[in-house]
């Protein structure tokens, strides 16, 4: 682009905002203003660096800068403001991705459980004839999950944290061959699921296999489903650059990605505490099982569903009453450039 349609296409907007300096507007607006105007200068800097649109790009937003911290009350924590908005921002950013991924997932599952009922070797093939027979006998002592009350509690949490974990960015990189690995991880993990819940399925134990366990399954399986995710954004940066530049569209797929599956972490390692110290319990009453249950998949519904959409409503409405935005950019622009900015 020539710097006279950059500042064809500009200019209005900075005027508006050099305009705003004398106004009282609020500090999400002018942070907004900040961050966008940190990426024009940015985009002047790569093209045009010596000419005087940088220079008054700088001054004015340095101007913004000054204002912002001026008026500033409270300084919140970098990691606080990931998990509060960044965060559920890119749930909401790349919702597409997760449900996709689910669906996936949920489609591998059903494989591997149709395989397992249809073909009685399909589940020592996939998961080893020393597991399924020593569930088997656990299964004809009465103890059909004796298998997490193996191993020091302690021992194994590091154990299934750090598999958890190293698998979920293992997944995440796999995206980089255009998502095909990321369903791969996907795939192996849903036929593994799927015949895994079969078999126990086959030997009446269906419902106990759920109030067991999925007290640490829901976690785990969920953070698999958002670890493919993280894949695919990274595979479809690639695929699909849309106006970006590929190599422009790779870095932000590819950070996005990233801080999807780093955001996994917390949960993972909280699957693993309840595999390692709470799973073991296979005869807790139903209430505190289900209680579990309910509040893991509550929080999974919560967090990166019904969260993220009233973040994108508040966010929205609060914009849109101050400032200048229209509606259906708020959201983007607000929170896109300012967390690609780094504030």
């Amino acid at each position: 682009m020539r710097e006279a349609q950059f500042l064809k296409q500009n200019a209005e907007k900075w005027n508006l905002y050099r305009d705003e300096l004398n106004q009282d507007i609020s500090t999400d607006v002018m942070a907004s203003r900040f961050t966008e105007l940190t990426d024009d200068l940015a985009f002047a800097r790569t093209f045009y660096p010596d000419s005087n649109t940088v220079k008054f790009l700088n001054g004015l937003a340095a101007q913004f800068h000054q204002k912002i911290y001026r008026n500033k009350k409270e300084k919140k924590s970098r990691i606080f403001w990931f998990w509060q908005f960044e965060l559920p921002y890119l749930f909401m950013r790349y919702r597409k991705q997760f449900l996709i991924s689910l669906a996936f997932f949920v489609m591998f599952s059903l494989m591997g459980a149709l395989s397992a009922k249809y073909d009685e070797n399909f589940v020592r093939l996939i998961l080893g004839d020393d597991y399924v027979n020593m569930t088997a006998k656990n299964i004809e002592n009465g103890d059909p999950f004796g298998v997490y009350k193996q191993g020091d509690g302690l021992s194994m949490f590091a154990m299934i944290a750090y598999n958890n974990i190293s698998v979920s960015f293992f997944g995440y990189v796999l995206g980089i061959f255009f998502s095909v690995g990321s369903l791969w991880l996907l795939f192996s993990n849903g036929v593994m699921m799927g015949s895994f819940q079969y078999y126990f399925i086959s030997n009446d134990l269906g419902f106990k296999f759920i109030t067991v366990v999925f007290i640490h399954g829901t976690m785990e399986l969920w953070s698999i489903v958002v670890a493919g995710a993280s894949g695919m954004i990274l595979g479809s940066s690639i695929l699909f650059p849309g106006t970006y530049t590929r190599a422009a569209s790779v870095a932000r797929g590819g950070r996005d990605g990233l801080k999807i599956v780093f955001g996994l972490v917390p949960m993972f390692i909280v699957a693993a505490f309840f595999e390692s110290f709470v799973t073991r319990y296979t005869g807790m009453p139903l209430a505190v099982s289900l209680s579990i249950l309910a509040g893991s998949a509550f929080f999974i519904i919560w967090y990166f569903f019904i969260y993220p959409a009233r973040l994108h409503k508040r966010i929205d409405a609060g914009l849109t009453s101050s400032g200048n935005l229209t509606s259906t950019k708020n959201f983007n622009e607000w929170l896109s450039k300012k967390f690609n900015s780094g504030n």
